[in-house]
């Protein structure tokens, strides 16, 4: 997601797809009977109380909600612990914090475990960066800058909040057209990117004006901004 959710609104038609998604993995994986389970990791804001709160708030009554808490760490088996569940909803914030606490903790390679075996991968803002090779970030300080060194469990980079952030769209644009960023996919708040694996299979929002787009450069180095076919939820 390129942002929204529950950050921004209780109830928000992202985060019932979450969870539609988390029940399709519970049935593949035999366990689909109740709730699903879907649990929250708030690294990128220092594990915020009033973050996990609000997560809670709006999880708590329509999934097995849980949270992984490493900056007052209670779980001594990650991997058990994130193998467990049906999705893995992740949060805004830091992420060059974030994927530095994941590695001291081990939480990069279980992510990479739970991905590999179906789990849901999920979030927003630092939560969608994550899963690519790199992107655009505000993680240094005031201003934007590239991101490299994340998870790249997709190929290419990506840029969140691409509407609702004036700098991020031209940044993008410039950095994917000078060769400083591979090709990648942007999100306006409000929209997110589905991959099944490493292919996109669909794009949503739970915004009408809402859009994803596909950013990519030619030879020549001219950049080509494609807005792709959205579905709006509950439309």
């Amino acid at each position: 997601m390129g942002g929204g959710g529950f950050s921004e609104a209780a109830g928000d038609p992202l985060d019932a797809f979450v969870v539609e998604l988390a029940r399709a993995a519970a049935a593949r994986r035999g366990s689909g009977d109740g709730l699903p389970r879907v649990c929250f990791l708030a690294t990128a804001s220092g594990d915020s109380e009033a973050y996990v709160e609000a997560f809670h708030a709006a999880f708590d009554t329509i999934a097995e909600s849980s949270h992984l808490a490493l900056f007052d760490r209670t779980v001594a088996d990650v991997d058990g612990f994130l193998l467990e569940q049906d999705a893995i909803y992740v949060g805004g914030g830091n992420t060059a914090n974030m994927l530095a606490v994941w590695r001291v903790h081990g939480v990069d390679r279980a992510l990479r475990l739970a991905w590999e075996r179906g789990i849901v991968m999920a979030g927003l803002s630092a939560g969608s960066l994550c899963w690519f090779e790199s992107g655009t970030t505000d993680s240094f300080g005031q201003g934007l800058a590239i991101l490299e060194g994340a998870l790249g469990f997709i190929a290419g980079s990506n840029c969140p909040h691409y509407d609702s952030e004036p700098l991020r769209r031209p940044l993008y644009r410039q950095l994917v057209g000078d060769g400083r960023l591979p090709a990648g996919y942007a999100a306006d708040d409000g929209a997110a990117l589905v991959f099944r694996g490493t292919a996109l299979a669909e794009c949503v929002a739970s915004r009408p004006a809402a859009a994803c787009y596909r950013v990519t450069r030619d030879p020549g180095g001219e950049v080509h901004e494609v807005t792709l076919p959205m579905r709006l939820l509950g439309g």
